[in-house]
């Protein structure tokens, strides 16, 4: 059974510094890699070693995965652990891992590639019995094609890369008329985004809701799931919001909808930690949409509620130990919320707002963790994922957990950028979020949310001028002498 000592992340920002955190804590050695924009970044000064991956430009560096992997052969890493995105989900990494020696953090290159494609995952969960939104059966190849089977099962539908994740790659379409530049579009950014144009056509859910289960499963035949999370809360079919355990789930739905995502995992032979996402519609039913095939960027409101360290469970899924525990053993202990702060600006749907970031003070308290790259400053790239940190908050029932986020949201300062602070505030003193009246379109329906909070504007301009004549933002010096740089 190998051991692991030394573990190179092969991503940035506040999942690097995540996961080296729990390095930390299981006295394993950190290797951090920097594209030159991120230099100075928090996660190089944290780690044990820093090596530079080149330029900028993410597919100059943090995607090119022989230079990562040469870095994994100088530093004499044992293991490598992708984060989330970037190489995450890339089969052809996990296996240069391998091929390597090296232990890839993640589960094998066949279950993240049979995952990956949505046509094909669609097709095995069929065939396993699985309920899967109505669409295609395969890739879609021509206009026609597609304007009969929309027909079919009737409009709106979603057009949906066959490769894609995180929303790129998918239109929504009302009609035949909006049919042909869907499919463009689509596939031009399914193209660019994943190197595959493929797409195909579902069946757009109105007022669904999206929940989906945690589960985990080693290499002994072990699986189970770590309930749920509601991340119905989204902008441009990406996330902003995360809740668990769902407010909408009984004890008869959490059991047929655990059992499904234990069966998927199985289904594709799955070891590692791993995410099945489902779309619930208005009288309950379920349907299997996609599997996260890593660790997700909502992972700390499963951790709150179970009291696990899902990194830490990846490691010992990695080296080949069994899962300590079963089904029977876990339980849901209070409820969790996560808002992510993203350098977006919401009065203008949401479009990046990349900069300097001159001052960064993040609130405390009982009940709030805080994952963030930032420290007192830095600065957000265009080249990258606006994501600035996550805000998570426990409590005994939603009440409190809502609460804390309120205040914890109001606590927290951020100057030079706009992001999505004030927005996830707005939304958690909203009375449909205090009602958990919650669907794929709370945005849309729900438009008085993107009214200024002016009050906080006000304490927060006063405050930050304060903060700002007592502190200057200072460059580390630890990288130094705490990273070595080749």
């Amino acid at each position: 059974m190998p051991r692991i000592k030394k573990i190179l992340i092969a991503n940035r920002g506040e999942i690097a510094l995540r996961i080296m955190r729990t390095c930390r804590v299981l006295g394993l050695h950190s290797v951090a890699i920097y594209s030159e924009a991120d230099r100075e970044s928090a996660h190089v000064v944290y780690a044990d070693e820093a090596y530079c991956v080149g330029p900028p430009r993410s597919l100059d560096s943090y995607l090119n995965i022989e230079r990562i992997i040469e870095i994994a052969r100088l530093s004499r890493s044992d293991a490598v652990h992708p984060g989330y995105g970037f190489l995450s989900e890339r089969a052809e990494f996990a296996h240069a891992c391998n091929e390597l020696g090296v232990l890839f953090i993640g589960p094998p290159a066949k279950a993240i590639s049979d995952m990956g494609d949505k046509v094909l995952a669609r097709q095995l969960m069929q065939s396993n019995g699985i309920p899967v939104i109505p669409g295609t059966p395969r890739g879609v190849t021509n206009l026609e094609e597609a304007l009969t089977i929309s027909e079919s099962i009737g409009y709106p539908v979603l057009v949906k890369a066959a490769a894609g994740g995180g929303g790129k790659g998918m239109r929504k379409v009302h009609n035949a008329q909006e049919m042909k530049s869907a499919i463009h579009l689509a596939k031009s950014e399914a193209s660019s985004s994943f190197g595959d144009e493929r797409i195909f056509i579902e069946k757009y859910l109105d007022h669904a809701r999206h929940i989906e289960f945690q589960i985990l499963s080693d290499s002994h035949g072990n699986c189970v799931h770590l309930f749920e999370r509601e991340c119905s809360i989204q902008r441009r079919h990406q996330k902003l919001i995360e809740e668990a355990p769902a407010t909408i789930m009984t004890e008869n739905l959490r059991t047929k909808m655990g059992a499904a995502a234990i069966q998927v995992a199985e289904a594709c032979n799955y070891v590692g930690a791993g995410t099945i996402e489902f779309l619930l519609d208005r009288e309950n039913n379920f349907y299997f949409m996609e599997m996260n095939t890593r660790l997700q960027v909502e992972h700390p409101v499963t951790e709150y509620i179970t009291g696990l360290d899902l990194v830490a469970e990846q490691i010992s899924i990695a080296e080949g130990k069994p899962i300590k525990f079963t089904q029977s053993d876990l339980s849901i202990h209070g409820h969790a919320i996560e808002c992510r702060i993203y350098a977006e600006d919401p009065d203008s749907k949401f479009l990046p707002s990349p900069g300097i970031i001159s001052f960064h003070q993040i609130p405390a308290g009982v009940g709030v963790r805080i994952d963030s790259s930032i420290t007192e400053s830095g600065e957000v790239p265009i080249h990258y994922d606006p994501l600035i940190s996550k805000v998570i908050t426990w409590g005994v029932s939603r009440d409190e957990a809502t609460m804390r986020m309120i205040a914890a949201l109001g606590d927290y300062f951020i100057a030079g950028v706009k992001t999505t602070r004030k927005f996830c505030r707005q939304v958690m003193k909203s009375e449909a979020w205090q009602q958990a009246q919650l669907s794929t379109h709370f945005l849309d329906a729900h438009p008085d949310l993107f009214i200024d909070d002016a009050e906080y504007s006000r304490r927060a301009v006063a405050a930050t001028k304060v903060l700002l004549q007592k502190s200057s933002p200072k460059k580390s010096s630890e990288s130094s002498w705490r990273t070595r740089v080749i």
